[in-house]
């Protein structure tokens, strides 16, 4: 590993102040396992959408909010179960932990954190699993002082299968996850390409967000939905075509013209993509199981054998 980029990669996490009192801590590069946070620090205390994937990342993470309040964290939303997102959650012992029913269940699924050989070693730190302990079905209405932020569940699999997003409706600030991503290729894998056009068409467009916190990459603004949704229709016609010329999803991968897509980061993550594609052609319903082993398997080799790289 001697010849491994920098471990914090191109820059330093920062805040962003999006709206006033609301903030997107924005976490450079925004890699595999390098996600966004984000809070709204109130009178009586600070709502935080989602932790870090390692112990060094999220205490960074608490530093950066106690920069602006000295509020306890009383509750944590987490979007969706994957690690980079709910590691960190026990470091907020006094928060109350809330998520949609299939995060809690994905977390304890997935369990304790892992890299080789799939990614890069990391130091994880000494992460416990900690997944939301208030759990709802379609969503639930939290408020911040005298400010509604609404999380919803998306109603259908699209990053992963219990994708939630916190929209501050008069704010028009939208904290979506991994629904988006800003300069890195969206990752559906363990999702579906077909439900994530449908959730950012359907539930995420109609919105009217003017600000929108990815998670992972720079705040945007509405632009971004139909990057990410043009990014998914390739995934669906590269898929459509290989599966008719019999090539095998990391056939298909190697011979793909990316185009403008070629400039995201993370492109193995098509490898991925094009199982998850391939199941959908073969009239699997969203979300359903796949050989998530071959598919990171595939992304690895894609890669050119090497593991995936990450620098959290």
């Amino acid at each position: 590993m001697s010849d491994a980029p920098d471990r914090e990669g191109p820059g330093s996490p920062r805040l962003q102040e999006v709206s006033d009192g609301i903030f997107a801590y924005l976490q450079p590069d925004g890699t595999w396992w390098i996600n966004n946070t984000g809070f709204l620090a109130g009178a009586r205390g600070v709502t935080s959408v989602d932790s870090c994937s390692t112990e060094r990342r999220t205490r960074a993470y608490l530093e950066a909010i106690r920069s602006v309040t000295d509020r306890p964290v009383r509750t944590l939303v987490n979007t969706h179960h994957h690690g980079d997102h709910t590691f960190g959650n026990y470091l907020f012992p006094g928060a109350t932990v809330v998520g949609h029913e299939g995060t809690r269940e994905g977390a304890l699924s997935w369990g304790m954190p892992f890299d080789e050989p799939f990614w890069t070693k990391v130091d994880w730190g000494g992460v416990e699993i900690e997944p939301p302990f208030l759990t709802y079905a379609d969503g639930v209405t939290l408020w911040v002082d005298d400010l509604r932020c609404e999380v919803r569940h998306v109603g259908t699999p699209a990053h992963t299968t219990n994708d939630s997003i916190v929209w501050i409706p008069e704010r028009r600030v939208l904290f979506c996850g991994d629904l988006l991503f800003n300069g890195g290729t969206p990752f559906l894998m363990q999702g579906s390409v077909a439900g994530a056009i449908r959730v950012l068409e359907e539930v995420v467009a109609p919105l009217g967000a003017e600000t929108i916190v990815p998670g992972h990459g720079p705040v945007a603004g509405p632009e971004l939905i139909d990057r990410v949704i043009g990014y998914a229709r390739f995934v669906q016609a590269t898929a459509a075509e290989a599966r008719r010329a019999g090539l095998a999803p990391l056939e298909a991968a190697r011979e793909a013209d990316l185009g403008p897509y070629a400039e995201l980061t993370d492109p193995e993550r098509l490898a991925g993509n094009l199982h998850r594609a391939y199941a959908e052609l073969d009239g699997q319903p969203p979300g359903a199981p796949i050989d998530l082993v071959a598919a990171l398997g595939d992304m690895v080799a894609l890669n050119g054998g090497r593991p995936l790289t990450c620098r959290a």
